[in-house]
């Protein structure tokens, strides 16, 4: 027998949908099942800890732990403050000793500590970002935190503020618990840059930009003991040239083996492939199509890479699609699966 999985799906909670369903994946043939659903308020992102043991999760609460039973099951441990309004987007350091919430709302980055049974001890740390970008009469001008990051040397902690148009870099000090103030990247004016991720071997860094529609490559090193640098090698339009319609892309995730950068776009309902050169780190498009969805909020690939899923927020479905890299095209597979305001989606193996 393989490996099993499951897929955990984060949603608001409204009408029929009252927190994170589990789905049983069949990565074979790229089916979801779903098995149940565990209660928690307004699940915006989830995340697994490195140990596999935790699951951890936004709610209006603040944020809340749970840990994962063999069969993938979820049993609540506790719930915590983040000291400022619901989060958008969490992240872990390697060592599960901290948990990082995003907020969008409150422009805050808040770092929590965490015990060693999974459960969260409360906040060690939290900074506002302040100030304006271009624009001052425009709300979306003011900061806002819509995703962290580590990076791959678990050093620093970037916060991509898309109000302001950086990236806001913060050094860890694990043993005091501190956020340090360190560095910024820039990008540049009105891209409202939204995601952040490094590839599997830690050199590159790709930044998702929603007004600029792009993804900005950058090489990623530290120079001497206190430097990181990323240095731009490569900008890459996510707009079909031939299509007019305003584009707004806001997430992205590489496929298991780091061979594929996946991007789904919520202006124009698209999912968007690119190759990755694993020397240079610069992408290649492969494929841009619609996805027959309103709103994908959230994209997971399918571990083989063969399949992935888009959570159409707006429409509240889910859509599988399977991808076939030497046509460069993908298609859906199976009817959409219905599920209310998807936000969030993270697959975790359970054998």
């Amino acid at each position: 027998m393989g490996d099993r999985y499951v897929a955990y799906v984060g949603t608001y909670t409204h009408q029929n949908s009252l927190g994170i369903h589990i789905y049983d994946l069949d990565v074979e043939h790229g089916k979801i099942k779903e098995r149940k659903m565990v209660p928690i308020r307004n699940s915006s992102d989830l995340i697994i800890s490195h140990s596999r043991k935790f699951l951890y999760s936004i709610a209006d609460e603040g944020v809340a732990a749970f840990h994962i039973l063999e069969d993938g099951d979820l049993k609540l441990i506790n719930k915590e403050w983040i000291g400022g309004m619901r989060g958008c987007y969490l992240e872990l350091d390697d060592d599960d000793r901290y948990l990082f919430v995003a907020g969008y709302h409150d422009a805050r980055v808040s770092m929590m500590r965490l015990n060693p049974d999974g459960s969260i001890a409360g906040i060690a740390d939290g900074v506002f970002h302040k100030g304006m970008g271009r624009r001052a009469a425009d709300r979306n001008s003011r900061p806002h935190v819509l995703c962290v990051k580590m990076t791959p040397d678990q050093r620093y902690l970037c916060a991509v503020d898309g109000g302001l148009d950086h990236v806001k870099l913060y050094k860890l000090d694990y043993e005091a618990g501190q956020l340090i103030n360190h560095d910024i990247l820039r990008c540049p004016l009105d891209s409202a840059p939204c995601a952040i991720r490094f590839s599997n071997n830690g050199r590159f860094a790709y930044v998702l930009c929603e007004l600029s529609n792009a993804i900005n490559v950058y090489e990623y090193h530290v120079i001497g003991q206190d430097n990181p640098e990323f240095e731009l090698i490569q900008t890459i339009s996510t707009k079909d040239p031939t299509d007019n319609e305003i584009g707004s892309p806001i997430t992205m995730e590489f496929s298991a083996d780091g061979n594929y950068l996946f991007c789904t776009d919520a202006g124009i309902n698209a999912a968007l492939i690119f190759e990755v050169d694993q020397e240079t780190g610069k992408l290649t498009l492969v494929c841009n199509n619609r996805i027959g969805g309103e709103f994908p909020k959230a994209i997971a690939v399918f571990p083989d890479g063969r399949h992935f899923m888009c959570l159409n927020h707006d429409d509240n479905t889910i859509g599988i699609f399977s991808v076939n890299y030497e046509g460069k095209y993908f298609l859906m597979h199976g009817k959409p699966i219905p599920v209310e305001t998807p936000n969030c989606v993270y697959l975790h193996k359970i054998h």
